[in-house]
């Protein structure tokens, strides 16, 4: 199954979800090299990004060509989301999203991310902002509403996409609920029933079952997936093969799953140098020994800041024999 979003076909239609601190250069790399329709950068804050400040840039540093790849873009302020816009179609993305989701504290008090769905007028001159800067499509992801009382995601689908949005993820809980509760899947079927623009279903799908629900129930054209990615990269493939919409990955085991998890160690600690990376692949080295189940005190060992220690425990932690 495709789905057609501008000129772009993208196929299959399962997509790795934007999240901050872990969808970055290398991780997309990986979950696109198993088979994912699309992969969504980190949000990057616009404003921050046009001004150039320290470490936003390498945030939409993408891979260009590498993938299909989305730079998902937040910010308040018309001019500087559509500078931000025209900064990053000049770099090379071929789909621009816009961030009406994000619930974090920091960023809806600054009146982004999913504040914006309280005032609808004002996200749209946003909309429109970054749809006359562009010539690519522009996408845009959101929850189902504020709160309860405040549940206006289909009339604001309806709207992005007459100012020309091509394509919308939903979130199926409001920003009050941030991550709590389940995904209201069935929900989402009301934006589906709103646009005749392609419709994602997002939230709580972590796996093959979780997914034949949340398709089955949303009446969706496709679903987005983040937490269910962590430490197992080839889950989107794994989810699309499983709905036929692609070929079976190769689930790596013992030595493959080591060489993966290498690799991905060493892309990491190349992007950001030696201290900034040893930080932040440590939550992915967490995620792959859960999957290898890695006993506690080696899994204390390797997670640490000395990086030639976590190269020469990795074997033995992701559950293969050292090799001398």
């Amino acid at each position: 199954m495709t789905i057609a979003v501008g000129s772009l076909l993208l196929d299959p239609p399962v997509f790795l979800a934007p999240m901050a601190g872990i969808t970055d250069l290398p991780f997309r790399r990986l979950v696109a090299s198993f088979g994912a329709g699309l992969v969504v950068s980190e949000m990057v804050a616009s404003q921050e990004m046009v001004q150039a400040k320290p470490g936003v840039r390498e945030k939409a540093e993408l891979g260009f060509g590498e993938q299909a790849t989305s730079v998902q873009l937040a910010g308040r302020d018309a001019y500087w989301i559509a500078e931000a816009a025209r900064l990053v179609e000049g770099n090379g993305a071929k789909i621009i999203d816009i961030n009406m989701g994000c619930p974090a504290k920091k960023v809806t008090g600054g009146l982004s991310g999913s504040a914006l769905m309280k005032t609808p007028d004002h996200a749209l001159s946003l909309i429109e902002a970054v749809v006359g800067a562009v010539s690519v499509p522009v996408t845009l992801k959101m929850r189902l509403g504020w709160d309860e009382d405040c549940l206006n995601a289909p009339d604001i689908a309806r709207r992005a996409e007459a100012a020309g949005v091509q394509m919308l993820t939903i979130h199926g809980r409001t920003r009050c609920q941030f991550y709590k509760g389940r995904a209201n899947w069935a929900a989402i079927r009301e934006v589906k029933d709103a646009v005749t623009i392609p419709v994602i279903a997002n939230g709580d799908i972590i796996d093959v079952a979780s997914a034949r629900i949340a398709l089955s129930q949303s009446g969706a054209d496709g679903m987005m997936v983040g937490r269910g990615s962590q430490g197992a990269p080839w889950r989107l493939a794994e989810i699309a093969h499983a709905l036929g919409w692609g070929t079976a990955p190769v689930v790596p085991r013992g030595r493959a799953f080591v060489d993966m998890v290498r690799a991905h160690f060493e892309e990491t600690i190349a992007f950001y140098g030696v201290e900034l990376g040893g930080r932040v692949v440590r939550k992915h080295l967490g995620w792959y020994m859960d999957h290898a189940g890695t006993e506690a005190r080696l899994r204390k060992a390797v997670l640490t800041s000395d990086v030639d220690k976590v190269r020469r425990l990795l074997p033995e932690a992701m559950g293969a024999e050292v090799v001398a």
